[in-house]
């Protein structure tokens, strides 16, 4: 693609950047590890998370919950996580490069319903075995193993720790008495 094909915009400091259409990926993960996919409408038998165009002043995660809203229906409910993987590809002729950025969201309640761009898709949710093991044909870009166990690993990282008490009950005094306690079952002075 030449540079006079580029679309940029000024900055106002007058450095100039590169402009690209934007889309977003938006795998939902569940407590069970499983990957929401919905059959594609463009292409039967294929199976894709929720995506979609970032729209003319949005940001990523206002894209990404649109899509989530659009694609999965007002029902289901989702945490944003965080990015897991951006990448740029050739879209079409004209639409030589567009950004895409896979945004993970785990899926906190609500049951998943085609909405108007997956009307009359089949749902599935499917662990990575289920997906290798079905032969399960994905779509761009979660067709790549490695982006697929990126995202359950991320996921299994940002899941929610069960609380870790910081502090015991503050006796009297306004410290914990048991805490500070000498070998002999005394407290020990306070400072």
């Amino acid at each position: 693609m030449g540079r006079d094909r580029i679309h940029t915009i000024a900055a106002a400091s007058g450095r100039s950047f590169a402009t690209f259409p934007a889309a977003v990926v938006v795998p939902i993960v569940n407590r069970r590890a499983e990957l929401l996919l919905f059959e594609s409408p463009r292409r039967p038998g294929w199976w894709e998370p929720v995506n979609g165009a970032v729209d003319d002043g949005e940001t990523l995660l206002e894209a990404a919950l649109r899509e989530v809203r659009e694609e999965a229906g007002p029902d289901l409910q989702v945490r944003p996580l965080g990015v897991v993987h951006a990448a740029t590809f050739a879209y079409d002729v004209p639409i030589q490069r567009m950004i895409s950025v896979v945004y993970l969201m785990a899926h906190e309640s609500g049951a998943a319903v085609p909405g108007d761009d997956m009307r009359g898709s089949r749902v599935r949710w499917a662990t990575l075995d289920a997906i290798e093991s079905d032969g399960l044909r994905l779509v761009p870009p979660l067709d790549q193993t490695w982006l697929r166990q990126r995202t359950v690993d991320l996921f299994r990282l940002w899941q929610p720790e069960p609380p870790v008490l910081l502090q015991g009950p503050i006796s009297a005094s306004g410290w914990n008495k048991a805490d500070h306690a000498k070998p002999g079952g005394t407290p020990s002075p306070s400072r």
